[in-house]
């Protein structure tokens, strides 16, 4: 079964939540002292708050199923 192509819109998303989770974690090391995540290590609530949020909305747009626009002679998926 051959992969579907990455949809651009889904890609435009996912590198902003990119964006958004560099800043939230810079925020979190920087005026935060780590303490967004509790008592998770320093080096966990990084790699969590980098890539969890990218993750989700890549596994979210990739797998939404597509919303044929008006006028389209194409078959929804």
């Amino acid at each position: 079964m051959p992969t579907a192509p990455v949809e651009k819109k889904v890609s435009a998303a996912t590198l902003g939540s990119v964006a958004a989770a560099v800043a939230i974690t810079v925020l979190n090391a920087t005026v935060g002292d780590a303490e967004l995540l509790g008592s998770a290590p320093a080096w966990l609530q990084h790699l969590a708050t980098l890539i969890v949020p990218p993750l989700v909305v890549f596994l979210s747009g990739y797998n939404a199923r597509h919303t044929p626009r008006i006028g389209s002679t194409s078959l929804p998926e």
